[in-house]
């Protein structure tokens, strides 16, 4: 293929300049010394090994979940669920075989499973159903929440926001101090998806069922990575996405208590017994169930395996890098989800600590606003009273190594020391 002179920007590291298509990356500026790396470089040769510790963003997706998609990407997933025609039938099947594997996995009845877009549309559902039922009323969010959490809820409520310790962890007196008749809906996390750590969410849900108020619970950082039990904490609604566990994009679940009716947020259909209007989409629905399947199978021994496997590697990673001179760890290290740890790496700035992983290959994340699409540092580390502006996060997953830990462990001295050079 030919190329003409183009004045496309290029980062100038790796994306050829003569190439008409700009670099992905010539809008980000990176420090002096630092320039970023990218896994196509070299027209499609790859010199740098890519590593990847981002998992709490999105996880690859599992061969079991790739397997079960295939053959109705292929064809067989072209058919209407609600159809009573044999193709229809084959699909509403299919539907419910992976709303029985969602279901096992987060220790739910099977009806009680919603399937979304997403775990961000399972979040705005449960606000807007929750304040449909009692308008006028204020909702608990603690400023730890996912952004989905406290965007859906300051748009819909008043928001009511609950003190946190150092920890990230929400402080149970400062919710049992509330006014239940002010109240229409209680959110907490199973466990933080910056820093790791384990929420309060027994008491917190114990509190408020027993002064009637609906309770939500984010489990999209926990689900696939620490055992969640639904019917045993007795929440009301809990929200979890497919891709964080290693199944499909565009997919996720919304799990809604037996006998509770709420508004739709979607309207349109009669899809999900009423409860999510629009066509379902079969291939990602059974590629969520694949995975699901995949981690409770032999009564969760894989799940348990993973997260067994993910606790070591991070507290590998936590102990190499707190071993450096100014970096301390955020978070619980031991009340936490196995594979989160994060980090503050004293008088740099996360992109450019970003930047510097990411030219050795290793893929990883902050709370920075610059490395984000945010235009704001976390609330998660602000509430923590941490600095943002210097948080580090990796996470493992299924389909890490101890290559890819280790990866990290060599290179990141190396970044530090050389963006230290350049104050």
């Amino acid at each position: 293929m030919s190329s003409a002179p183009s004045t496309a920007a290029s980062c100038g590291a790796c994306w050829p300049a003569s190439t008409a298509t700009p670099c992905p990356r010539a809008s980000r500026r990176a420090p002096s010394g630092i320039r970023p790396a990218s896994p196509w470089c070299e027209r499609g040769r790859a010199p740098v090994s890519r590593h990847y510790l981002d998992h709490a963003s999105t996880s690859p997706a599992r061969p079991e979940a790739v397997e079960a998609m295939l053959p109705w990407l292929a064809g067989q997933g072209g058919a209407d669920p609600g159809r009573v025609h044999t193709e229809g039938r084959m699909a509403r099947a299919a539907i419910e075989e992976a709303r029985e594997q969602v279901a096992t996995l987060l220790g739910a009845r099977s009806r009680e499973v919603v399937f979304t877009s997403g775990g961000t549309e399972a979040v705005n559902a449960a606000v807007w159903g929750a304040t449909r039922a009692r308008p006028g009323a204020a909702v608990v969010c603690a400023a730890v929440e996912h952004s989905a959490v406290r965007d859906a809820s300051h748009r819909h409520a008043p928001v009511v926001e609950p003190a946190v310790d150092g920890w990230g962890r929400v402080r149970v007196e400062a919710v049992v101090e509330l006014d239940p008749s002010q109240l229409a809906l209680v959110h907490c996390q199973w466990g933080n998806h910056e820093v790791g750590t384990l929420q309060p969410v027994a008491e917190v849900v114990a509190w408020a069922r027993e002064h009637g108020l609906l309770t939500h619970v984010d489990a999209a950082a926990a689900a696939g990575h620490a055992v969640v039990d639904f019917d045993g904490l007795g929440a009301d609604l809990l929200s979890v996405s497919a891709h964080k566990l290693g199944g499909p994009k565009g997919v996720g679940a919304l799990v809604v208590r037996r006998g509770l009716r709420l508004d739709p947020f979607i309207v349109g259909g009669e899809q999900e017994r009423a409860r999510r209007g629009g066509m379902e989409n079969v291939p990602a629905i059974v590629g969520f169930g694949a995975a699901a399947a995949a981690l409770a199978g032999d009564a969760g021994s894989r799940l348990r395996s993973e997260a067994d496997q993910a606790r070591t590697r991070t507290d590998g990673l936590a102990a190499a890098l707190t071993a450096m001179d100014g970096v301390r760890r955020y978070g619980d290290a031991w009340r936490r989800l196995p594979h989160i740890v994060c980090v503050g790496v004293e008088g740099i700035e996360a992109e450019a600590v970003l930047l510097g992983l990411d030219q050795s290959g290793i893929a990883a994340h902050s709370g920075s606003a610059c490395s984000s699409e945010s235009l704001e540092p976390s609330p998660v580390l602000e509430a923590m009273g941490v600095d943002a502006e210097r948080s580090l996060r990796l996470s493992v997953g299924w389909s890490t190594t101890d290559d890819d830990v280790g990866a990290c462990v060599a290179a990141l001295p190396g970044v530090v020391e050389r963006l230290r050079a350049l104050r």
